[in-house]
């Protein structure tokens, strides 16, 4: 069975941490990754071609367009 705990204060953390190990409980630490890391890759990339003036510019009518 596992049990997930959310916002944990990290003062209570060595607190439950100890109990957990003295329970003989097994602790795993997941850090939560909000985006996916190929998606900010493009992102950013995206930012730097911008810079270096790698885009074109569109007018909201020509990106309509696209959309139908």
């Amino acid at each position: 069975m596992d049990l997930v705990l959310k916002n944990v204060k990290k003062k209570d953390f060595p607190v439950l941490k100890s109990l957990a190990k003295s329970l003989g409980f097994e602790i795993t630490i997941e850090e939560e990754k909000p985006y996916n890391e190929e998606f900010v890759k493009e992102i950013l990339q995206g930012q730097k071609d911008l810079q270096e003036g790698r885009g074109i510019k569109m007018t909201l009518e020509e990106i309509q367009a696209l959309c139908k």
